[in-house]
């Protein structure tokens, strides 16, 4: 799509592949001699001194960013075979690949950006210009100067025009069958949630029970649970699949299963037999709905200090302590609830986890059992579950509900169900950031100013560029997490990566968006002012974007 509106020639880069592989080691090199750095300012001795690492947490947290720059570079060049081995290597994935090779490579080289005003350089971990040497490469030179440019932007939005409709740009690389739940669901986004969940938002209402009983029957909670639990036995890949589309209709759908997704895994690894066979079909089939209440008012991620506590009475406990932002609180059936129960611990060594049963509320009164009480958190988006704060005093739970059967295990658990939930986030932030190109997309197209569409205008187009692109990328990411995790090797590291990198993907496509609308943007009526809002939450729950850098450094080092 040239500035004249006549056609231009592609300006995919020769032997492109080849090229992008050449420019990996180089990559590699850089984030070798950035961790030997980092490790010497925060880890002199071998091990991570805490109080270094809070001091040097600029350097800390750019190595992460690095980090996940290098291993989404990887996965992009190993979604570019695995297509060119399928004959699906198309000039629309060519241009996607080598934008993001160009954007990437560029960043690394001047400064990635850790959020809108941050960026990290390669000085602030401790290398100079001749630790970059290895930038001096023809690929990486290449790719650099003619990867990312305004001609190979503008072709790749000419390309998007034409192909206008399809569930994603460019080819996903996935099976015939994870394709086939994606179109489903997609569609079901398109018929049952796009027409009402803006309403939703404004009028600040809960998702509709029909929506629940439609997930129910189609599978969602159930998804990943075991069949022998009556489930549905699938990979994470298809629960990241299906989490994309059904946020990519409103991120408050596509988060309902991340509900049953956490209690439900919860369940699975720390739960007793007796545990699994009573709760996990119950949840499987939307039954019961669980809410996750972890968070307290003091301690935010510090989660080792929580002081909500339980005490035996009898065989069962009782539980007294307030919590906060609990999502979807009112009208569940079980809480996981983490509490301490051991005596005069001060850390995560004494914490358990319950599987608390209640009853549901209403909007009115949300919360009806005897020692329980809140109120509704009013918030900018994330509407459609509601947030809570949450008050036990004198709460009683069952004996026989003390998840494992043992005390001083709830941290363990929860850890276990964090890699599926950072990749369950990362697959709502992709969904968000789609919905936001779509939407600003169409906009682009409808709204004329002199006299031709916003769309025909470079800057308007490279932007809905760059949010193509990085949603590729920050999917591939997301879904080399998920084959990680249902290969069933350690995966925390990548996880966190791809929610680090999809919460910035998103919120920066729905700015971006935002910024394509103009000042219609800024009025309510407009989705994108929804989308905005469901955008920035992606950053900090499930764990903020600096705790997240935070813990990636950690396991780098």
């Amino acid at each position: 799509m040239p500035h004249d509106g006549t056609a231009m020639p592609s300006p995919v880069m020769t032997d492109l592949l080849s090229v992008t592989c050449a420019a990996l080691a180089p990559v590699e090199t850089v984030m070798d001699r950035a961790r030997d750095a980092v490790r010497a300012r925060i880890a002199p001795n071998g091990k991570v001194d805490p109080a270094l690492l809070d001091t040097d947490q600029y350097a800390a947290h750019g190595l992460a960013w690095l980090a996940t720059y290098v291993e989404s570079l990887r996965q992009m060049q190993g979604w570019a075979e695995r297509l060119q081995a399928d004959g699906q290597f198309g000039e629309m994935e060519q241009l996607i690949l080598q934008i993001a090779f160009g954007e990437y490579l560029q960043q690394i080289a001047g400064g990635i950006p850790m959020n809108q005003g941050e960026a990290v350089r390669m000085v602030d971990m401790g290398l100079d210009w001749a630790d970059l040497s290895e930038f001096q490469t023809d690929a990486v030179r290449s790719l650099r100067e003619s990867g990312n440019t305004d001609g190979a932007r503008m072709r790749l939005v000419q390309l998007m025009r034409e192909n206008h409709g399809r569930a994603t740009f460019g080819a996903t690389g996935l099976d015939e069958e994870l394709e086939m739940i994606r179109d489903q669901f997609r569609r079901y986004s398109d018929e049952q949630i796009i027409p009402h969940a803006h309403e939703w938002h404004l009028k600040d209402e809960l998702i509709p029970m029909q929506v629940i009983e439609q997930l129910s029957e189609m599978g969602v909670f159930g998804l990943t649970i075991p069949e022998e639990f009556g489930g549905l036995g699938m990979p994470k890949a298809a629960m990241v699949v299906v989490s994309e589309e059904l946020s990519r209709g409103y991120i408050g759908v596509g988060s309902l299963g991340t509900r049953t997704e956490i209690a439900a895994e919860l369940i699975i690894c720390g739960g007793t037999q007796e545990q699994k066979e009573h709760w996990l079909p119950k949840l499987s089939s939307g039954e019961i709905l669980p809410t996750a209440v972890f968070t307290e008012p003091n301690t935010g991620s510090d989660l080792g200090s929580l002081r909500t506590r339980a005490v035996k009475d009898g065989d069962d406990w009782v539980v007294n302590g307030n919590k906060t932002w609990i999502t979807h609180a009112a009208r569940t059936h079980v809480m996981t609830v983490l509490a301490r129960t051991i005596p005069d611990t001060k850390d995560y060594r004494g914490l358990s986890m319950f599987l608390a049963e209640k009853t549901p509320g209403t909007d009115e009164k949300p919360f009806v059992d005897p020692g329980i009480s809140g109120g509704e958190i009013e918030v900018l988006g994330y509407r459609g579950m509601k947030e809570y704060t949450v008050n036990f005093d004198d709460f009683r739970v069952k004996g026989e509900n003390l998840l494992g059967g043992e005390e001083g295990q709830g941290f363990k658990q929860l850890m276990q169900t964090f890699e599926s939930a950072r990749i369950q986030t990362a697959a709502r932030a992709i969904g968000v950031a789609q919905n936001a190109l779509e939407v600003s997309m169409q906009y682009a197209e409808d709204r004329k100013q002199f006299g031709k569409s916003l769309i025909e205008f470079p800057r308007v187009a490279a932007k809905l560029a760059m949010m193509a692109v990085e949603i590729m990328v920050a999917r591939q990411l997301t879904y080399f997490s998920a084959r990680e995790k249902d290969a069933e090797r350690r995966c925390d590291l990548e996880a966190g990566m791809a929610k680090l990198l999809g919460a910035r993907v998103a919120w920066a496509a729905a700015d971006n968006g935002l910024q394509i609308h103009g000042g219609n943007g800024f009025a309510l009526e407009y989705q994108i002012s929804r989308i905005l809002c469901d955008a920035r939450i992606l950053n900090i729950f499930e764990g903020a974007g600096e705790i997240q850098a935070q813990v990636i450094t950690r396991r780098l080092m």
